[in-house]
């Protein structure tokens, strides 16, 4: 026997994404994986200006709000425990004063819609199938914050429903923004809290969707995050103690066939580059005075200033301030 792991071999799709593209990631916690690792390279990325969001219909509405001149008001918030909440954000933008939390979900919307203008690249990563719906409202939360379950009715989406909504905004946001290409996925985290024959209903419910949305939509560009993780390395190792979220391993391997679908030659040696002096930057020197390690530096600050050159586009003002900041 020649192989034991059923490997997703690397295709490189017809979409490309490079350093000159404006990149906005909505969804899941996988979402932030995929944004963090475009954010270190230095592409213009936007990272979930609602926070994590799971499942597609908060995605869609997520998705309408940016296209829409709405912003939050008191009666968009609630409070219970302590927090000032909003059932459309993650609970990082919950606080204790009320002006607070709105002041910084307004402005997180309004850095959105800014951003949207030049966006041309969309990532989505869906998380999960199942929804709870706000029972006196009837409307689909994002987040329920801690709140008594009395409060929700729980049910899965068909798939019908799942591409509808995504089929609807998705359309439109192409017609704001002819250039606007999409990346979907569906995230390899495990929704272990339902139950294993839930999880798999509710991940065939989204990869079903997606399909129908890809069939509709040329410029959806389906990912296969999810079957990476699950049928390719499939393996206990390969996630975090809870056995639910992917761990760096898993992460890093997802991300190789990523580069290697969605990146050209040149954005990929433009990467390494980029992560040459990331890495770099982050080093910590047992001796930071000795002739060796001041040398290092010199020889990091040329590198900036030589990519700064080739990139004017790229900002490296941190790892510049890092650099300059040990020189003797």
């Amino acid at each position: 026997m020649t192989s034991f792991r059923t490997e997703i071999p690397p295709t490189p799709s017809s979409l490309k994404v490079t350093h000159r593209d404006a990149v906005l990631c909505i969804g899941s916690c996988f979402a932030e994986h995929m944004g963090a690792r475009l954010e270190r390279l230095k592409f213009p990325v936007l990272l979930n200006p609602f926070g994590i969001v799971y499942n597609p219909v908060s995605v869609a509405q997520a998705l309408e709000l940016l296209l829409s001149e709405r912003g939050f008001g008191e009666a968009d918030l609630f409070h219970h425990l302590g927090l000032w909440h909003s059932f459309a954000h993650h609970g990082q933008f919950s606080h204790p004063e009320k002006k607070v939390a709105l002041s910084n979900i307004n402005r997180s919307l309004g850095r959105a819609r800014l951003f949207l203008k030049k966006a041309n690249r969309l990532i989505l990563t869906l998380g999960t199938a199942n929804v709870f719906v706000l029972k006196k409202t009837g409307e689909v939360v994002a987040n329920c914050h801690k709140m008594p379950g009395q409060e929700f009715a729980r049910k899965r989406l068909s798939v019908g429903e799942v591409a509808q909504r995504l089929i609807l905004v998705l359309g439109e946001m192409k017609e704001r923004l002819p250039a606007l290409e999409v990346i979907v996925s569906v995230s390899p985290v495990r929704h272990l809290r339902d139950g294993l024959t839930e999880n798999q209903k509710s991940k065939a419910t989204l990869l079903l969707g997606l399909e129908e949305v890809c069939r509709a939509h040329p410029f959806v560009h389906y990912f296969p995050a999810y079957e990476m993780v699950l049928d390719d390395l499939r393996d206990y190792r390969f996630y975090k103690k809870d056995l639910a979220h992917p761990n760096e391993m898993a992460v890093d391997y997802v991300w190789q066939h990523f580069e290697n679908a969605f990146f050209d030659e040149k954005t990929s040696a433009l990467c390494q580059r980029i992560e040459r002096i990331k890495t770099a930057a982050e080093h910590r020197p047992l001796h930071p005075s000795s002739a060796a390690h001041q040398a290092f530096l010199r020889k990091q600050i040329k590198a900036v200033e030589a990519l700064g050159e080739a990139y004017p586009f790229l900002d490296f003002t941190e790892e510049l301030k890092v650099f300059a900041g040990q020189i003797g």
